[in-house]
């Protein structure tokens, strides 16, 4: 029997789907279906429908119904079954022709009940009963317009999309972010009646708003599903303020209870917000290829972990612009074949330029075994030589098929290193470094002027200069790398040169992209003007203040910046990077900005009595296995780092790094500027 895993959870997971699935048109909704791509693949949901590719179908209102000769449906979906999602559930079953219906959903009957505003004590009473899931199997049967046909509705926790086996992602909640101090007044204004919250350290989950903490409490359902599964009883922690609301939501969360008296094992699970550190998540400095590819292809679409590879030069048609959407893309997950998925955990492990030689190395392997023409040459890769030895597959359908993923990954690597954004990427990195340099010997002031000459109009810019979204992630890697600053004239003054720069040069621009259409309001370069544009970038400055103070109710974790010495040059040292090393510390200090929540009045006792008595409290090093979740997304690079470093502090301790999302440096302007961050859309 395989050990549990991350991978081994999600596959157990579609297991009970796929036992549903024979013979059935499948819906899958976007976060579902991403699950499924890095878990098993579609493939292995085909072959269990044993239908055409038609079979499956995304999750929407407007979806085909099922025909005379498709009695049988199986809906897939990552949300609670309420309000709207139950209406397209509705309006697909009722222009169908189904016999038998099974609804599966990632959100346990007990959040469901919360969902319905049932009371903890009375919800407790329903202990092995399914009410909401009784409830909406007799609607399907009306639906269907016969109470004799067959209706199921199941819990099945698919809340991983498995990247690799020390890292994954939760595609259902790609949208959840960390607060900023902004928000607290968002908050404030919500709650006229009661005290006003002083700061982010004051918010607690009496403060959100009923639709975040919904969907904190999905999220909660689901670790807890992966805890029994990998049979351990959990302590959790927190750095910052929204993972401590969700690390105190998971400790006390009621249906774990009894789970958590017959687990065998223990792991510590240490939640940290992403926005005390954007620095790691806007910088180039990753010397990694998977986080380049992910940065420079497009993404895959109703993905958010995975990206376009254009499979074109693979054809007899011509590799230009129209001919992308002719044939379908290729990704990066290759969840069903054994070769790709060895290459891709060596891309995901390796630097930059190793990495490129593993991809060289496995297309001269797989075209050996093919008896292809190879000619062998060594020395420095080029995309030239990647792209001459995958044209060797290109006339050998039989080769195509049995090495169909490494050539993914192998056209993947091709289109990066040709990227005209991957020699951008040194352009990033040296002012990031020059950045760092200054940081020490220069006021924030004179930062913001280094900058102000790049701020260039599209009109007089050129491949080398930056776009008003890559200006927007060097202001966000300048304002969070320095941390708290002292506000003075000097600084007023460089910040409103660099906001009317920036306003301006976004005001000409020919088109707005989708991050400048959310920013600025406008869906058109001809309706922005120039108080729009510098009302936006005011509005933007404001949420580059709070990411420089984002840190500020840290004790510990105040700076991610080390100044440089005589003989060392400064540089960035990252958050997780000291959360880690604080975990493992050999001395074992009581950690400062690492709260443990407690799950009961039993910790509580015990913190109590700690006082008076030598009672140790919960430490995260206590425990074999450490579940590290990055709140608001996580870089390759430092997954890959994480790893590593646990492997070197306290060997044979097992990690898993759980995030939100794969993040590129793009994301992070698109997640702060979200307007729904306090109201997610759960689908009802």
């Amino acid at each position: 029997m395989s050990v549990p895993s991350v991978l081994t959870f999600t596959q157990q997971g579609w297991e009970q789907v796929l036992a549903k699935a024979k013979r059935a048109v499948v819906y899958l909704d976007a976060a579902c279906a991403e699950s499924l791509h890095w878990g098993c693949g579609y493939p292995r949901l085909l072959e269990v429908v044993g239908g055409p590719a038609c079979h499956l179908r995304e999750f929407e209102r407007d979806a085909v119904g099922g025909g005379t000769e498709q009695p049988k449906a199986v809906f897939v979906l990552s949300c609670l079954l309420k309000g709207r999602t139950v209406e397209t559930l509705r309006d697909i079953v009722r222009r169908s022709h189904f016999q038998y219906c099974v609804v599966v959903t990632a959100v346990s009957h007990a959040v469901h009940l919360t969902a319905n505003h049932v009371p903890a004590a009375a919800a407790a009473e329903l202990e092995g009963q399914q009410p909401v899931f009784e409830q909406l199997e007799e609607k399907l049967c009306e639906w269907m317009g016969n109470m004799n046909y067959t209706a199921e509705v199941l819990h099945v926790p698919l809340l991983l999309a498995p990247a690799a086996p020390h890292l994954a992602l939760t595609p259902a909640f790609a949208t959840l972010f960390p607060l900023l101090p902004q928000d607290v007044h968002l908050l404030n204004s919500a709650r006229p009646d009661k005290r006003k919250l002083g700061s982010l350290g004051e918010v607690d989950a009496t403060a959100l708003t009923p639709e975040l903490l919904l969907q904190i409490r999905c999220l909660v359902s689901g670790l807890s599903s992966l805890c029994e599964h990998l049979g351990v009883r959990e302590e959790c922690f927190a750095v910052g303020s929204l993972s401590r609301i969700i690390a105190a939501d998971m400790a006390s969360y009621a249906p774990a209870k009894n789970r958590r008296k017959t687990a065998t094992g223990r792991a510590s699970v240490v939640f940290v917000d992403r926005t005390l550190d954007l620095t790691g998540a806007v910088g180039h400095h990753g010397d990694n290829l998977v986080e380049k590819i992910i940065s420079v292809l497009p993404q895959l679409p109703g993905h958010t972990n995975d990206v376009m590879v254009n499979m074109v030069e693979l054809t007899a048609l011509q590799a230009e612009d129209d001919n992308q959407n002719v044939v379908a893309s290729g990704c990066l997950a290759q969840s069903n074949d054994p070769a790709a998925r060895a290459l891709w955990e060596a891309l995901l492990n390796t630097k930059h330029k190793e990495a490129v030689m593993e991809v060289r190395r496995h297309l001269v392997e797989a075209a050996s075994r093919e008896n292809l023409p190879i000619k062998m040459s060594m020395g420095r890769v080029t995309p030239g030589q990647l792209t001459s030895y995958i044209q060797l597959f290109k006339n050998n359908l039989k080769a195509l098929v049995n090495h169909c993923g490494i050539l993914q990954l192998g056209l993947a690597t091709v289109q990066t290193l040709k990227h005209p954004q991957s020699a951008k990427w040194d352009n990033f990195l040296a002012f990031e470094r020059l950045l760092l340099q200054s940081i020490g010997e220069s006021t924030m002031a004179v930062l913001l002027n280094q900058l102000l000459p790049m701020i260039k109009p599209s009109a007089q810019r050129t491949n080398d200069d930056y776009s008003p979204e890559e200006l927007l992630i060097l202001l966000i890697y300048i304002y969070s790398v320095t941390g708290d600053f002292t506000v003075d004239k000097d600084l007023e003054e460089a910040e409103e040169k660099v906001k009317k720069t920036l306003a301006q040069a976004i005001c000409e621009e020919s088109q707005l992209s989708p991050l400048l259409q959310k920013i600025t309001g406008c869906d058109s370069a001809i309706n922005l003007t120039f108080p729009k544009s510098k009302l936006a970038v005011d509005e933007l400055f404001a949420s580059l203040q709070d990411i420089a103070g984002a840190r500020n109710l840290m004790k510990q974790f105040k700076s991610v910046y080390v100044p440089g010495t005589h003989t060392h040059q400064a540089t960035y040292k990252p958050l997780l990077k000291q959360v880690v090393e604080e975990i493992f510390n050999p001395e074992r200090p009581d950690p400062i900005d690492i709260e443990h929540m407690s799950s009961g009045i039993t910790d509580l006792l015990k913190t109590g009595f700690s006082m008076f008595m030598k009672v140790s409290r919960p430490h995260p090093s206590d425990h074999p296995l450490l579940i590290l979740f990055v709140v608001g997304g996580v870089t390759v690079s430092e997954a890959k780092m994480v790893k590593d470093l646990v492997a070197s502090l306290k060997p044979g301790s097992q990690v898993m790094v759980l995030s939100t999302r794969l993040l590129k440096p793009l994301n992070i302007p698109e997640l702060l500027f979200a307007t729904d961050r306090l109201h997610p859309d759960l689908g009802f």
